[in-house]
């Protein structure tokens, strides 16, 4: 059990960030929960159980470099430090490439790569200044940093993006003992994923139900991550259900 250890988890209204948040409270760690729906949080809250003592919802736009400022001073008024966070509020548009409006291109990249910036950089900042010194960012990628999906252009940069993002502040962390990982996860059960169990577009342009996976196993797996001993890290990790049309996609 993780006694005494912070985290912070961004989209925990929902999904996999809810999941992840309850595992993690589950195993012993203080959690501040971050979205921008405070009564989605609370509803988190509210499935913790016996943890919700552990709980902190913090209503946050990730965009927002004051709205982020504030919910990590949150975490450490209510926690004393940050140990992990979760790097997870994420969105996408479908949409031809021909039809993507500027709007709808920054709306994904506002929240999937400046998002994850603001949150790992006021992260890193606190990591670096407390002590014991350090901690770690797990960074939610996505397999689609690898071979996107038809109609995804905005979704599929911003997650090749964040694959520089986890590199550079695994490599900048170092001096400070701040270790930063990458999860890419394919086809977990999610409601923004509903679509996908359902039928969505194929490289060759058919529709197909993919096979999908529970999203307790992603969430199991982050705890695990955050679990290890700062001088091990977890750099990418490949969570995905077993039959997807990712090995060979495209």
């Amino acid at each position: 059990m993780a006694a005494g250890k912070v985290a912070v988890v961004t989209g925990a209204g929902s999904g996999i960030g809810r999941d992840t948040a309850l595992a993690l409270l589950a195993h012993g760690y203080k959690v501040a929960l971050a979205g921008r729906k405070l009564d989605a949080l609370q509803e988190t809250v509210s499935k913790a159980g016996d943890h919700k003592a552990n709980a902190l919802a913090v209503a946050t736009d990730v965009t927002d470099p004051a709205s982020v400022t504030a919910l990590f001073n949150a975490a450490v008024k209510a926690f004393g430090r940050v140990d992990v966070l979760f790097n997870n509020a994420g969105t996408g548009v479908g949409a031809s490439f021909e039809d993507l409006t500027v709007e709808q291109w920054r709306g994904v990249i506002d929240v999937n790569l400046t998002g994850s910036f603001l949150c790992a950089q006021a992260a890193f900042r606190q990591m670096k200044r407390q002590s014991p010194q350090g901690g770690r960012i797990i960074n939610n990628g996505s397999i689609s940093a690898y071979a996107p999906r038809p109609d995804s252009a905005p979704y599929t940069a911003s997650k090749h993006a964040i694959t520089g993002l986890t590199k550079s502040i695994s490599l900048d962390g170092r001096p400070y003992d701040i270790a930063c990982s990458q999860i890419d996860i394919g086809n977990a059960r999610t409601a923004m994923a509903k679509r996908i169990g359902e039928g969505i577009k194929q490289a060759n342009g058919s529709m197909m139900a993919e096979p999908t996976m529970d999203a307790a196993h992603v969430a199991n797996a982050i705890v695990h991550i955050a679990d290890l001993p700062l001088e091990v890290n977890v750099q990418f990790m490949t969570v995905m259900a077993t039959k997807m049309p990712f090995v060979g996609r495209g």
